[in-house]
């Protein structure tokens, strides 16, 4: 992990077509409501998108902190802050392995 400091996601209400969604609440990337049980589990290697988007949602909806995903998925804060930008910018799509050059900065992207 970075130095960078982990500053938390405050949960929001989000009003849902069967209620509303409680702080500790988040939604999936398909609009389920997320619980532990389906975030991806420790200790991941492979991650696809849906996964990646998963953890945001989580993080965002205060399900779990900033700090517990980090450690569990052991990311830096840098690598999951991507993972929100790139999600927030360009959806879940732009989470994918194979979407990085399109959509990340660098030098490969002139």
């Amino acid at each position: 992990m970075t130095d960078q400091t982990m500053t938390e996601h405050k949960p929001r209400d989000l009003t849902l077509a069967h209620g509303v969604l409680q702080a500790g609440e988040a939604l999936s990337p398909s609009g389920q409501p997320l619980t532990l049980a389906d975030l991806p589990r420790p200790g991941t290697q492979r991650w696809v998108a849906r996964r990646k988007a998963e953890v945001v949602a989580a993080v965002r909806g205060g399900l779990i902190s900033l700090q517990e995903a980090c450690l569990r998925y052991r990311l830096s804060v840098d690598e999951f802050r991507s993972w929100e930008r790139l999600l927030e910018a360009h959806g879940v799509a732009g989470l994918k392995v194979t979407r990085t050059r399109r959509y990340r900065p660098g030098p490969h992207n002139g």
